[in-house]
């Protein structure tokens, strides 16, 4: 994978590379074989890595340095399948960007608060 430049975000550079291998030879490219092997089974990493993240979460409130460099190691396996779902579905994870951004800032009670009223 190329490295990012100083114009570009880790996550842009993954989604380019994400983009060129969805249609490259499954036998080629781990991703081009996700895509080939069709939604269900990217959901089922997904299921996977969201499990062994939670798994790794609970080893990691230990404190230790291992358990927590696990846990980031397994939140970023979850994020790169999260971003394969997005890809296969022809979303932009920029899309996601925006949405934390809209959400930024807003009180999670005020906002259910607001519902509350209406």
């Amino acid at each position: 994978m190329p490295s990012p430049t100083v114009d570009d975000t880790v996550l842009d550079a993954l989604f380019e590379v994400l983009r060129q291998r969805r249609h490259a030879a499954p036998e080629e490219s781990y991703v081009a074989s996700l895509h080939h092997k069709g939604l269900n089974k990217i959901l089922e990493k997904i299921g996977e890595e969201a499990t062994e993240t939670l798994l790794a979460a609970k080893d990691a409130e230990s404190g230790e340095q291992s358990k927590q460099q696990a846990l980031i190691a397994e939140t970023a396996d979850l994020w790169f399948h999260s971003l394969v779902m997005l890809s296969h579905l022809g979303l932009d994870h920029q899309a996601v960007i925006n949405e934390l951004a809209r959400r930024f800032g807003v009180s999670g009670h005020d906002e259910k608060a607001s519902r509350n009223k209406t």
